[in-house]
């Protein structure tokens, strides 16, 4: 424990410095120094800015392109992330079941069931801390990203289809389809897991009225880019998250658990009467 108390801190530390380091709302420019504004945002935002002159100068076309780009890159994080994360949905039941066997709060009850979880992870081959460090890496190249956007003039001054970059989309279409994916995601991330709970709802709700209503708020290229963002996840859920696939895959292993259950009745059956003549 004290190993990973260790490494949560320095993971602590090195998400502030990034955080701190991103607060600036100054414009992008060539003149843009430090490791944050000077190498990460500039580069992606002239990264953003070649792929639209490779499409014909269309800033929105180099805004999606690039969007997907970065979200390829973070797929090996987020496969793994998914794997972690359904290992940890799998032992939900066991988990409440040790809760509520260990329900007190003294100390040495409490020790117990810290015992009891750690070797429930082990046998589950889950890390705590490796399934949170994949979108901690995340977070700030996305971050990143969604800067490159916001302060880089010239993707805010463009047009694309019915958008004027730098202004709020008229007819609130990114908005809904923001939302609308945001919804799909969070249902299907859901869907995936054994059980459901009002939190794990209140998310599903939730979280697309916060995007539709940030999304109606601010300049059209931002709207544009949690569009694709979310769209592109909702393929990627349901590429490496299919809630369907990993229902079936349940239900099959329900069946071969009864099928070996019966299978031990029978043979305890059997060796009774056998016993009894």
């Amino acid at each position: 424990m004290k190993k990973y108390k260790r490494t949560l801190l320095m993971l602590g530390i090195v998400s502030l410095v990034f955080i701190l380091s991103a607060c600036s709302n100054k414009p992008i420019t060539n003149q843009s120094t430090g490791i944050w504004d000077g190498l990460i945002v500039l580069n992606f935002s002239r990264a953003i800015i070649w792929l639209a002159n490779l499409f014909g100068g269309s800033y929105g076309v180099g805004i999606i392109v690039f969007t997907i780009i970065i979200r390829v890159i973070l797929l090996p994080l987020m496969i793994f992330q998914t794997r972690s994360m359904r290992k940890t949905q799998e032992v939900q039941p066991q988990l409440k079941a040790l809760q509520k066997k260990y329900s007190s709060k003294d100390r040495e009850t409490m020790a117990k069931l810290q015992s009891e979880q750690q070797k429930l992870y082990s046998e589950a081959g889950i890390n705590p801390v490796m399934g949170c460090l994949p979108a901690l890496v995340q977070l700030p190249i996305i971050w990143a990203l969604y800067q490159a956007i916001w302060r880089t003039a010239v993707l805010r001054s463009g047009t694309f289809l019915w958008l004027q970059l730098g202004h709020k989309d008229p007819y609130f279409i990114l908005p809904i389809l923001a939302a609308l994916a945001t919804f799909a995601s969070s249902w299907l991330t859901t869907k995936s897991a054994p059980e459901t709970n009002s939190m794990n709802m209140m998310m599903v709700v939730g979280m697309p009225v916060v995007v539709f209503f940030t999304a109606l708020n601010v300049a059209s290229s931002l709207s544009l880019y949690w569009t694709v963002s979310y769209i592109f996840q909702v393929g990627q859920t349901l590429l490496i998250q299919n809630p369907w696939k990993i229902q079936a895959e349940r239900d099959e292993k329900e069946r071969e658990k009864s099928k070996h259950d019966r299978a031990v009745k029978k043979a305890v059956r059997r060796a009774k009467q056998s016993k009894r003549k």
